[in-house]
């Protein structure tokens, strides 16, 4: 009988913990009514086995099993508790922290937008701006990028236990929560409005705890501790990767991707940030980051850190490099300017085009690099820049104006006779929309009517 008390004892002892932990969800935003709801209920139950062992005199064995198993299943509730609130702990900072970093972008834009209204240099002012380029990005972006880079880092970490578990059940688990983000995102496609709200509807039922059925298994988030967490990361690494790949070869997927991308984005600022960071890790060239070489490292791994895939010892051919970064920057500007159809959108955009002048602005701001600086230019200003027109106006203007006679210059200057390629497209691009004084929606634009296929 004592054995049983001490075990109920324990247990108010422990609810007592779940209660003063749920009282923070409204400030963390998480809900943890589930775990006190079960938490009364165990209390209930061992309660009932203590007054009916009193009333016998005596516990049973039976009895004693059961309250040892609702202590501990008590135990676990409160573990879980803890990781769910240190997982909304650093979620809720990582939003803080963007905020502050928006304030900052859009100080940075109106310091740019300054700049641009200042009178045209003279011939010597343009040589002096064209010696004066920057080697990197401003210290804000740099910076942001490394906290980013921290924000993945302990993701991984924290997923580690689940990703690497050789337990076969656990690994049937891990298996399913993949391919429950991961099998929709492949399934993105412009054939009709219809298809691609079925597909955010069902990552995004996943995402909040309900369950879907893949592969003809039911499967929950919840299966495992860390699930949320896992199908976040997973969910990110796959977007960037149909950058790479899908939008690399199709153009015209960026903006039904993009979508899904922004809406998810906008609902789960988590997913949104564990995205940037793996963009920016695959195509430091969204950052936008010239990695330098460091002494200490190995070339192959100098070539990794530029964004090149390196097996074996061979690093993968120009052509097939500048499409893959091609097809992370185009899904990147994309997503800048697209907003999920379905919503209020009554709020700010998650990452809009604000960052896309921010980008453009650094990445004139520094020092060009063959190939590779031309090749961005060009499939960012096609992309995004019908809707950063529309957005900035005249102040756009005086930037491409800019590009154009005092930055294209100086691309041309590095540009070798195998790389004509990529500066006379940009070159093209420039010439036209100036003598236009247009630039087209881009190829794969979402009108309207889509949405009502």
């Amino acid at each position: 009988m004592r054995r049983l008390c001490s075990l109920q004892q324990e247990a108010l002892q422990l609810i007592q913990k779940i209660q003063v932990d749920y009282k923070q969800q409204e400030a963390l935003r998480v809900d943890l009514s589930a775990y006190g709801h079960r938490g009364n209920q165990i209390c209930g139950i061992l309660s009932t086995v203590v007054r009916s062992s009193s009333e016998r005199g005596y516990p049973t064995q039976d009895d004693v099993s059961l309250g040892e198993h609702s202590l501990q299943e008590m135990k676990m509730l409160v573990n879980t508790i803890e990781k769910e609130l240190a997982a909304a702990e650093e979620r809720k900072k990582a939003e803080d922290e963007a905020a502050k970093e928006k304030q900052k972008e859009a100080q940075q834009i109106q310091q740019q937008q300054a700049k641009l209204q200042t009178p045209a240099p003279t011939q010597d002012q343009k040589q002096t701006k064209r010696e004066g380029l920057q080697k990197k990005a401003s210290k804000g972006t740099l910076q942001r990028f490394l906290e980013l880079q921290k924000v993945l880092e302990l993701c991984q970490k924290v997923c580690e236990e689940l990703a690497t578990c050789k337990d076969p059940q656990t690994k049937k688990i891990r298996a399913d929560l993949q391919r429950a983000v991961t099998t929709p995102v492949s399934q993105i496609s412009s054939v009709s409005g219809s298809q691609v709200r079925d597909t955010f509807d069902k990552i995004n039922n996943f995402l909040m705890g309900k369950p879907i059925v893949s592969a003809g298994r039911t499967i929950v988030v919840s299966q495992h501790p860390l699930g949320l967490d896992f199908v976040c990361l997973k969910l990110a690494e796959k977007l960037v990767s149909q950058g790479e790949e899908e939008v690399a070869s199709h153009h015209e997927s960026a903006f039904p991707i993009a979508s899904v991308a922004s809406a998810l984005w906008e609902r789960y600022p988590k997913v949104g940030e564990l995205f940037l960071a793996n963009l920016h890790k695959k195509c430091p060239y969204a950052v936008p980051f010239y990695p330098a070489f460091q002494e200490g490292i190995s070339l192959e791994e100098y070539q990794r850190l530029l964004g090149y895939q390196v097996k074996d010892s061979i690093v993968e051919q120009q052509d097939s490099f500048l499409k893959r970064m091609s097809g992370m920057i185009r899904l990147y500007a994309a997503i800048m300017q697209v907003r999920w159809p379905y919503g209020t959108n009554q709020g700010n955009h998650p990452h809009g085009l604000n960052h896309g002048w921010l980008w453009l602005a650094q990445m004139v701001n520094m020092e060009p690099l063959s190939d590779i600086t031309a090749t961005l230019l060009f499939d960012f200003l096609e992309v995004c820049g019908n809707a950063m027109i529309r957005q900035y106006q005249d102040q756009f203007w005086k930037l491409l104006l800019l590009i154009k006679d005092q930055y294209f210059p100086t691309i041309e200057k590095i540009t070798t006779s195998t790389e004509m390629g990529s500066a006379s497209r940009l070159k093209h691009f420039l010439e036209g929309a100036v003598r236009r004084r247009d630039i087209p929606l881009p190829k794969g634009f979402l009108q309207p009517s889509f949405w009502r296929s």
